[in-house]
């Protein structure tokens, strides 16, 4: 084939290539100037319309609903209605552990079974981070409790024996003082109110107890941060607690939950919204979070359980398509797990005060048993008869005692010994730790650590259950055999 005969063969096919090439154009030049469209940003948009629409505050105020999830079981979270609890108010100023002091302050508290004659048959059940003093339903308020089939006639606290007091703590936002009260000058605190730590949460609570005459608590009980304030009311208050449950808890935070408790605070600040914690007359930063409570969400479960309910499976279109593999992905929430999450952010944004996540998760971040932390606040515990002074080389104490239940660690931590040091307050109270061998949030090993350190701090009384299952560190909220069964046997 000569010269000519090639290039009228190759100019033959160019009309051809030159149309293909242009309908290839045409197809790249719409699908660059069609507009992409993103429903999960939208949602913060259209959020963000219905609190203008409806006020933020009347909606939180009113909403009483329990949050739920259809997919699996989930801890319920209600707003109370401030006629479904008992309020008692301090007048008197409250020193804080950071040098701050409140003018006065109120706790929120409800109440369940009788107060007997002597008033020595009371549990105070610490809570976590965002629970209300609603533990179980009442009269006042039927609605279900964070803590529901724990409380109650034969159930882990039997009210057929016991008195049990719920509060919310310093810092919340359900009937408690917190950042979002008024002051005295009748101005909001927000970013105002003072760094609180774990201990002052626990000194407001005994408050209470002072003023319903309890002078000695039959145990004090609680789990997540909870377990972190049945702890410090040992340490305070030796002689006016008979036992202590903590469980999925720790004596001191671990970098890793710092971490991740700042993540979240990180997300949250970051919203316009939040505007340095002064948005009360304003639009709350509902965005950030939701964000916060989605990170959290994946510390509170397990990726074992996580893999049972949801796996790799899609999400139904709203078309009322079933998930197809096959079908194009987005950039919005295409798997079960993401919408799961999306769920849970979605269900507690408006539910609970930022600035209360803020500073209550902050208090978790400082909580610190080891000697030196302790001596550094100058802290101090409250007995009857002269304190024993805290010192490192305390006699009492004695190499840490192996275990059955559980494997001794490879090497114990270099802070090891200045926490039994600093828990030596607690030797003479029995007490119960509970662990999760799922839990990321409160890893096993930190109550291992707990009870290795209580043992070497000479306590004798200190009984320690490791549970398995998938749900982590909530399983405290959903485990009612095992959880439930070991504190009604301690209890009882």
């Amino acid at each position: 084939m000569n010269l000519i005969t090639r290039n009228s063969f190759r100019l033959r096919g160019l009309p051809h290539r030159l149309s293909s090439l242009t309908s290839l154009r045409q197809h790249a030049t719409c699908a660059t100037t069609a507009t992409p469209t993103f429903p999960c940003v939208d949602a913060h948009a259209a959020r963000e319309s219905r609190i203008l629409a409806s006020s933020f505050y009347r909606y939180s105020q009113t909403d009483t609903r329990a949050s739920s999830s259809d997919s699996g079981p989930e801890p319920p979270y209600a707003r109370p209605n401030p006629l479904s609890y008992n309020t008692y108010h301090h007048q008197y100023p409250l020193e804080l552990t950071y040098g701050s002091t409140l003018p006065s302050f109120d706790i929120a508290y409800e109440t369940w079974g009788i107060l007997s004659p002597s008033r020595d048959n009371v549990i105070l059940l610490h809570t976590g981070l965002s629970a209300s003093s609603h533990a179980a339903s009442t009269e006042l308020n039927p609605t279900e409790g964070w803590w529901e089939k724990f409380i109650g006639p034969g159930r882990a606290l039997d009210t057929n024996n016991f008195f049990v007091i719920c509060t919310n703590v310093l810092g919340g936002c359900y009937g408690s003082t917190g950042p979002s009260s008024l002051d005295p000058e009748g101005q909001r605190y927000a970013t105002r109110f003072p760094i609180i730590s774990i201990f002052d949460m626990v000194q407001a609570q005994f408050k209470l107890l002072d003023h319903l005459g309890v002078q000695k608590l039959y145990a004090s009980v609680g789990s997540s941060m909870g377990g972190m304030q049945s702890l410090a009311a040992g340490w305070l208050f030796p002689d006016r607690v008979g036992k202590i449950v903590s469980i999925s808890g720790t004596a001191r935070s671990s970098p890793g939950s710092i971490a991740m408790r700042h993540a979240q605070r990180s997300v949250l600040m970051a919203d316009s919204n939040w505007n340095n914690g002064f948005y009360y007359d304003n639009l709350p930063p509902h965005t950030g979070m939701k964000l916060a409570r989605q990170i959290a969400t994946i510390t509170y479960r397990s990726g074992p359980e996580w893999d049972q309910r949801f796996g790799r499976k899609l999400r139904e279109l709203k078309d009322g398509q079933s998930p197809s593999p096959s079908r194009s992905p987005t950039l919005c929430p295409d798997f079960l797990i993401e919408t799961y999450l999306d769920h849970q952010g979605e269900q507690f944004c408006l539910k609970y005060d930022a600035n209360s996540l803020l500073y209550i998760s902050k208090a978790m971040d400082l909580f610190d048993l080891t000697l030196p932390a302790l001596q550094e606040l100058a802290m101090t515990t409250t007995t009857h008869a002269p304190p024993s002074p805290l010192t490192s080389s305390s006699s009492s104490r004695q190499s840490p005692v192996p275990s059955k239940s559980h494997p001794p660690p490879l090497h114990y931590a270099p802070h090891f010994p200045e926490l039994s040091a600093g828990l030596e307050p607690l030797k003479s109270i029995p007490i119960l730790v509970l662990g999760v061998q799922s839990d990321i949030l409160f890893p096993v090993e930190q109550q291992r650590e707990l009870v290795d350190a209580l043992r070497m701090a000479g306590s004798t009384q200190v009984s320690y259950f490791e549970l398995g299952g998938v749900w982590g560190h909530d399983t405290f909220l959903l485990d009612v055999l095992n959880v439930g069964g070991a504190v009604r046997g301690f209890l009882s």
